[in-house]
């Protein structure tokens, strides 16, 4: 079973009069990856902020889980963020997408003087600096200044210190933000090995494919509201309802390959996109057009080099409900325009 270490309860935050954040309800599971996801400005970055009780929102409550011994049983209590921030930064560390470290101190000077701001013993401050090094791959470089080490390695820096704590929750905003693939890859391994330690680690991120791959859960913002929250598989269950069939073939004549005679297999076909080395069928029954896919593959003498069936990727599904939803707003503003048009006549 489930046990929520985060609740968010109907939160929002105004900046300026602009509604950032409208009406959170989600709640974080102890030891998930939880990722958040959303196009610039939808809120990610103000939601992160929150959770840590750097900012107050206008209206709801976020509390997060503590644990004592009550007459010889666990017992869990939730407070407030806003209330307890003494002891919320005990039990979370966050790294943000600017770095925190200093860069004129080196990679154990920096380590050192954060473990201070958590009164750590000096044997528990060396024996959580020595761990960290060895975790986040900084060994050799413990002496270089921050400012002397490359953009892979400060990201792993900034994480560093959010641990040296070695706090429960674990909050990344755009942690591989400017990163090329490499190290986009590294940073990613390094957060299931965190993870992999007991960690709780939520993460904001517009890597929607590399993050389908990652997390346990995962919340969809669009403009400051959640549009759904679930697993990689089930969002991809509920939004998407077509599968796709992606057939590269030899000599590729995708043009006659797509001319499929079948009435019961074109019935089921909703488009098919010739990708110029390859070709995407949508369909929701893929075994019906399968099997006249295979009969026309054998009358053009086409050759089989790859096939699969697959859902779409979170990226298609990200786009399609965020599409849907701007179309129900226009939709709504072209009604509220008629309503004032009716009413002038």
């Amino acid at each position: 079973m489930s046990t929520p270490i985060f609740k968010v309860k109907g939160v929002s935050k105004v900046f300026d009069r602009r509604v950032v954040l409208d009406n959170i309800d989600l709640e974080i599971n102890a030891g998930e990856i939880f990722g958040i996801i959303g196009a610039s400005g939808s809120g990610k970055s103000t939601l992160l902020s929150i959770l840590i009780g750097f900012l107050k929102p206008e209206t709801g409550e976020v509390s997060f889980r503590t644990e004592h011994l009550l007459e010889h049983k666990d017992s869990h209590i939730f407070k407030s963020v806003f209330k307890h921030t003494d002891e919320l930064k005990k039990v979370v560390g966050m790294a943000a997408q600017n770095p925190s470290f200093y860069t004129t101190l080196t990679v154990k000077e920096n380590l050192n003087y954060f473990g201070t701001l958590y009164s750590l013993t000096p044997d528990t401050l060396k024996s959580n600096v020595t761990t960290l090094i060895n975790l986040m791959d900084l060994q050799g470089s413990e002496n270089r200044q921050a400012k002397n080490l490359s953009g892979g390695m400060q990201r792993r820096l900034d994480m560093a210190c959010s641990l040296i704590h070695d706090p429960r929750i674990l909050i990344l905003d755009e942690p591989t933000a400017d990163l090329d693939p490499l190290l986009r890859n590294h940073i990613w391994r390094l957060v299931r090995k965190i993870n992999k330690r007991g960690t709780t680690i939520i993460l904001a991120s517009h890597h929607l494919s590399e993050l389908e791959l990652l997390c346990s859960r995962i919340a969809i913002l669009k403009e400051g509201k959640v549009l759904a929250i679930g697993t990689p598989n089930e969002l991809k269950q509920r939004f998407s309802q077509h599968e796709e069939i992606h057939l590269e073939t030899f000599p590729g004549n995708y043009d006659q390959i797509s001319n499929i005679k079948n009435a019961e297999a074109l019935k089921e076909i909703a488009r098919i996109e010739d990708k110029g080395t390859k070709l995407v069928i949508y369909t929701s029954k893929p075994e019906v057009v399968l099997n006249a896919l295979m009969k026309k593959l054998e009358e053009l003498k086409e050759t089989i080099v790859d096939l699969k069936v697959t859902r779409p990727t979170l990226d298609e599904i990200f786009i399609n409900i965020s599409g849907s939803e701007q179309d129900k707003a226009e939709e709504k503003e072209e009604e509220e325009e008629e309503k004032k048009e009716r009413k002038k006549r």
